[in-house]
């Protein structure tokens, strides 16, 4: 179902003024041996040769970097088949996708990834061991298809498991890493979405979930070197376990952050609020990946859908639509569309998210699913930008003074953008009130330096905590 368009748009205050490593098996202790003979020797040279030979192993594979590997430097824009189709999907639907995102301006937005989901192969692999494209559903095969995007200008991902086999149970990529990512390679993708289903047992890898994405940057980082071309983009779908925001930047440009999305506020708060606790994690060349979007999908409204587009590119998520392009309405369109919200998400200079600077009605920060923070501020290029996101059931004013984000300069005016409006609402002085934000509504705002605030506005502090004069005296506010 696709959301409606609002009855009437918030109303802004115009001039808001002052109210306004691989298993060590040592055995049974060579470092404990009694005798001093020539035993004990020779297993010291064993050891030794086994401990050298492991760390010449380890300098032949430098770990990937995604400095040196160079792509996604950008959060990803584009489309994934998985929340609109899921398994039902074929060579056609997938070029009319391709094709649609060209007719529909979405191309022209930014949007340049056509990304293939789950279900896509045969169950077997070949008797040479390598994954068989779906010979019904894609009978022309991967290569056809992708020469196909690539001629629209488009780009194309794939998708595989770090496990034995994928989420849908066909073959994962499991020790079958370099295989694969070459196969992908000659298909002609140029991202892979790397999820972690079928997950073979510990005494089998002697890896944590961290070593088998390891595995597959490493394969990656290889290929990239011996083919001289650029490196597949990583995008770890591996939803948050064992905090992938601390460590997935070493091998991917992108790592999911939690549980699957599904097209409910419930779900998007939810989401929201997790990502809330670790936004300083995205910058470039890597970003927190807040999940497809679904923009389009199931009872959202109108007000929530643009809260959830607005929240996942300001947050620099990668930004996927996830629904059926022959049936988006101009609202959906719009929305996925709004050339001022991309440009947040897409910017050359700035490459950090926003983040909450006031938790709304959760003191002290404390985690509410169905009521995330609602205040957000962040750096771009061309100045402040603000989030405020009504978590109410009903519509509220929103007020903040400007300097509770560490953005804003004190005694400076600043101009209002609505980057919903694509309106210019005056200039604000201290403080910002927004009244009427709808029920589970959001205001996006870009605020621009305009100079020294005007002289004579009392109190001569923002902050009256220990505002004082020159000769020492407290400033009675």
């Amino acid at each position: 179902m696709d959301p409606g368009r609002p009855s009437e748009p918030p109303k802004l205050a115009d001039t808001p003024g002052v109210s306004p490593a691989r298993p060590n098996d040592q055995g049974s202790g060579w470092f404990g041996a009694r005798s001093s003979g020539p035993r004990v020797t020779t297993i010291l040279s064993l050891g030794l040769a086994a401990l050298l030979g492991t760390l010449a192993f380890i300098t032949k594979r430098p770990q990937p970097s995604v400095q040196t590997q160079g792509v996604a430097r950008l959060p990803v824009l584009g489309y994934n088949t998985w929340n609109a189709y899921h398994c039902d999907i074929d060579e056609d639907l997938i070029l009319n996708t391709a094709k649609l995102m060209k007719t529909l301006g979405l191309a022209d937005a930014g949007y340049t990834h056509v990304n293939i989901d789950d279900c896509y192969s045969e169950k077997t692999r070949s008797a040479s061991g390598d994954i068989v494209a779906h010979q019904t559903r894609f009978p022309s095969g991967m290569k056809n298809l992708t020469d196909q995007i690539h001629a629209l200008g488009l780009q194309a991902g794939i998708y595989s498991d770090a496990g034995w086999y994928t989420c849908a149970i066909y073959p994962g990529s499991y020790q079958n890493e370099a295989r694969d990512a070459k196969l992908f390679q000659d298909w002609g993708f140029d991202y892979l979405k790397y999820d972690n289903c079928a997950v073979p047992f510990d005494n089998i890898t002697h890896e944590n979930i961290m070593g088998r994405y390891e595995r597959m940057a490493n394969a990656i980082a290889d290929l990239a070197q011996t083919s001289g071309k650029p490196p597949l983009i990583l995008s770890l779908c591996q939803w948050g376990r064992q905090q992938g925001w601390v460590w997935a930047r070493k091998y991917g440009q992108s790592w999911r952050t939690t549980t699957d999305i599904n097209p409910s506020w419930g779900s998007i708060t939810s989401l929201l609020n997790q990502n809330s606790f670790y936004t300083w994690a995205s910058d470039f060349y890597g970003h927190n990946d807040m999940d497809i979007l679904e923009v389009g999908n199931g009872p959202l409204t109108y007000e929530e859908s643009k809260s959830h587009f607005t929240a996942w590119a300001l947050m620099k998520s990668p930004l996927l639509i996830g629904t059926d392009l022959a049936t988006a309405t101009e609202a959906t369109l719009e929305i996925l569309k709004n050339p001022e919200i991309i440009a947040i998400n897409q910017d050359p200079v700035v490459g950090t998210s926003i983040s909450p600077f006031r938790w709304g009605i959760n003191p002290d920060w404390v985690s509410n699913d169905t009521h995330p923070a609602q205040y957000w501020s962040g750096e771009s290029q061309n100045g402040t930008v603000f989030m405020l996101l009504n978590t109410l059931d009903e519509p509220a004013t929103m007020f903040f003074s400007l300097t509770e984000s560490p953005w804003i300069r004190a005694g400076r005016q600043y101009s209002v953008r609505d980057l919903w409006s694509h309106t210019d609402n005056g200039t604000a002085i201290r403080n910002f009130t927004a009244h009427d934000v709808p029920a589970h509504g959001v205001i996006a705002l870009l605020l621009r330096d305009a100079g020294d605030e005007p002289e004579g506005i009392w109190p001569p502090c923002a902050v009256a905590e220990w505002c004082m004069y020159e000769n020492g005296t407290l400033v009675n506010q």
